[in-house]
């Protein structure tokens, strides 16, 4: 079996919310197997304090965690990602850079998380937007990526970006 750790970059428009979320349930569940990083094309420059409280309340150390621009990632001494993937609508549908490695790209739309409502109501917003990144993380997670060629991969992160989000 191959130790491989895949790195993956999820990206939003702001890198305050669905990202983030989506950044740590990779290095949660990918258990080492994963280094998952987060940013934006317009990074808003705080995480939500919501999806602070829910990656709290998981366990998660969130003390590194901030939002930040896409083009740290884009330098030559980056981290190499092996994997993009945008999160919101708005960032799927920009000019990206251009990413070292030429890493696999797929999009996996969420709604955007505690717009408006009362504080209950937004929580409940994150935690049903968290849940259904979980879900496609999960999914990905337990693919055979050592064993998949490129074009399977890449097959696979996009069935996983249409499964239908439930949560």
């Amino acid at each position: 079996m191959n130790d491989k750790t895949w790195n993956v970059l999820v990206l939003c428009t702001g890198n305050s919310a669905r990202s983030v979320m989506a950044e740590a349930l990779f290095n949660i569940l990918g258990k080492g197997r994963f280094r998952a990083f987060s940013a934006g094309s317009h990074p808003n420059g705080r995480v939500n304090p919501f999806a602070i409280e829910k990656l709290e309340s998981i366990g998660y150390d969130v003390s590194g965690l901030r939002s930040k621009s896409w083009d740290e990632f884009a330098t030559p001494d980056a981290p190499q990602m092996d994997f993009v993937i945008t999160v919101c609508d708005n960032a799927a549908g920009e000019v990206c850079p251009i990413w070292p490695g030429v890493p696999m790209t797929a999009h996996w739309g969420f709604e955007d998380p505690g717009v408006s409502g009362s504080d209950e109501e937004k929580r409940a917003s994150f935690h049903k937007v968290f849940e259904q990144i979980r879900n496609r993380v999960a999914l990905f997670a337990a693919l055979p990526l050592d064993t998949l060629d490129r074009l399977a991969i890449k097959h696979e992160m996009d069935k996983i970006g249409h499964t239908p989000v439930q949560s």
